[in-house]
């Protein structure tokens, strides 16, 4: 199973065609996303196993290690083919207690940009994205900043992480925004404000946490109802709602195995029907 024709796709920032699952690449750092994981070569397995079976779209982060995955992605990965998109992220400062401490200050964020370009092993960054709205810096500063970064032809698209419809908008008057990336599943739906907004400017929606480590609350039921009737997972009937739930979702779901992998790759060919949909959509309400 691979995911030519299956998942469907979107343009992000009306170039970059993905198809519309990707792979999210925090997962393949060791325990608290700190340092390398216990089996490097696994690591690796999963990265090019990935890309085998038709994703084309990775995301990333500078925190994740910090700088392990993005590490990761260019030993086995890079020169990378013509068709993946590599997207990571930048805002957010690790340490040793695997805190993740906010820091926007334009200075900064210029400084984690060009550490991720020499990780990533490229000259310019497909979707670089704000991970976090610092409350110390003032988010248009933070912003402007990654707009002038675009101007000199180092990223190629803008994307925020964790923000709200009015940052949203107080960005979309600074540069274009590609892509937004917030909380959101099946049971966790806070965000459905800014999947609107983005579903009325074409402005993809990256779910982060899209299966919710598989604690699906009250929905279980109702999920596991569905999920049966298709011979499929829990994990694979919750992608399949996301997938089917607006056309700018990509989910992201993550993991450090390949039997994982290749199991959420074949959600994207689960086919809900309309009253699957309304009700799990109903159950996670």
């Amino acid at each position: 199973m691979t995911l030519r024709n299956a998942s469907g796709t979107f343009d992000i920032g009306g170039e970059l065609t993905v198809h519309r699952l990707g792979f999210g690449a925090m997962r393949i750092t060791g325990d608290d996303v700190l340092g390398d994981p216990d089996d490097v070569q696994n690591a690796k397995r999963v990265l090019q196993t990935a890309v085998n079976l038709g994703i084309d779209f990775i995301d990333t982060a500078d925190s994740y290690g910090p700088g392990t995955s993005e590490r990761l992605i260019a030993e086995t990965l890079a020169p990378y083919p013509g068709d993946l998109v590599v997207a990571t992220k930048g805002g957010l400062l690790r340490n040793r207690d695997s805190d993740w401490l906010t820091r926007g200050d334009p200075d900064y964020l210029r400084n984690a940009h060009l550490c991720s370009l020499d990780r990533l092993r490229t000259d310019c960054i497909d979707l670089y994205q704000y991970h976090r709205p610092d409350p110390d810096v003032d988010f248009e500063a933070s912003v402007t900043a990654l707009a002038e970064l675009k101007d000199e032809g180092v990223i190629g698209h803008i994307g925020l992480s964790n923000v709200s419809v009015e940052q949203l908008e107080t960005a979309r008057d600074i540069v274009e925004i590609a892509t937004v990336q917030n909380r959101y599943n099946l049971g966790n739906r806070e965000n459905e404000a800014v999947l609107d907004v983005c579903e009325s400017n074409e402005i993809g929606f990256i779910p982060w946490f899209p299966l919710a480590a598989g604690d699906l609350g009250a929905v279980g039921d109702a999920l596991d109802s569905v999920a049966e009737a298709h011979d499929a997972t829990r994990r694979q009937a919750a992608l399949a709602w996301l997938l089917a739930h607006s056309d700018v979702t990509i989910p992201i779901p993550g993991t450090s195995s390949v039997e994982h992998l290749r199991e959420n790759v074949a959600a994207a060919s689960l086919s809900l029907s309309d009253g699957e949909i309304a009700r799990l959509t109903d159950a996670g309400e």
